[in-house]
């Protein structure tokens, strides 16, 4: 067993992974562009495993995460860019100087209360950056729900938004009348733009109600599951399949998963 800090063995094993001359091929040939997927994965299966419950999986899924920044510093240090110490380095002093109510003079703050400084302390690092425009900085490469609710979150920074919720369904009921009248002439970029507008407004919505639609979505999915796995369970109890049965069957048995609570 390594004597080493466990960070520090980390960091050694992805060096030698990297190794040019004994390190894995696979490891080997892999660059930013290549990898960044699996960093979004894993980051998705850390919130699976926190939904889980389960604290082994959390804590698997978490290293997995954890691997994947230390692969991106060591391919950083490789270029000369900067090492695993640098990354943690400049988070240490982000989150520093980002709770000044913790970490300095500042007085005691609420949750709401750091919210609102945590936004405006963000927005002065982005001025720094020439980043001045209110939808600066939001990241390209999020969740297309998830950006959408960043970028309505900074246009009502400066009141720009629906005064309600109820406001922002009326805006949704104009959107599927507009995806309505596009239906006949099928055009497939007319459509898409619609549905576009109608996907936004419902991300607008989520963010009104304080909920997260990527969440909701997520709920949504899972709830499909169960209700379509019990359609076909009590489909298979008559020696049936979906495949062998009309709509108008699997929607009364749907009704059934409902009422059974699923």
């Amino acid at each position: 067993m390594s004597t080493e800090p466990p960070i520090t063995a980390l960091i050694n094993v992805m060096r030698r992974l990297r190794d040019p001359a004994t390190g894995c091929p696979w490891d080997k040939v892999q660059d930013f562009a290549t990898i960044a997927p699996y960093t979004i994965e894993e980051a998705y299966e850390v919130q699976s495993a926190i939904q889980s419950g389960d604290p082994a999986a959390l804590k698997d899924e978490l290293g997995d995460l954890l691997f994947q920044v230390v692969y991106h510093a060591q391919m950083a240090a490789e270029r000369g860019w900067f090492g695993f110490d640098d990354v943690a380095q400049s988070i240490t002093a982000k989150m520093i100087r980002r709770h000044p109510h913790v970490f300095g003079d500042e007085a005691a703050r609420t949750a709401s209360g750091q919210t609102v400084a945590w936004e405006a302390q963000k927005a002065q690092e982005r001025q720094s950056l020439a980043q001045h425009g209110v939808l600066d900085g939001v990241a390209t490469a999020l969740p297309a729900l998830k950006r959408a609710q960043k970028l309505t979150a900074r246009a009502a920074r400066v009141k720009f938004d629906w005064p309600t919720p109820e406001a922002v369904l009326d805006k949704l009921d104009e959107e599927t009348s507009e995806l309505r009248a596009e239906l006949p002439g099928a055009d497939k970029a007319r459509l898409e733009d619609e549905l576009g507008d109608m996907l936004f407004v419902l991300a607008n919505l989520a963010r009104k109600l304080g909920l997260d639609a990527e969440t909701s979505l997520s709920a949504a999915n899972e709830k499909f599951i169960r209700r379509f796995t019990r359609v076909e369970a009590l489909l298979a109890a008559q020696g049936k399949t979906p495949a062998s049965s009309s709509l108008e069957e699997m929607d009364e048995l749907w009704k059934t998963a409902k009422t059974e609570g699923l």
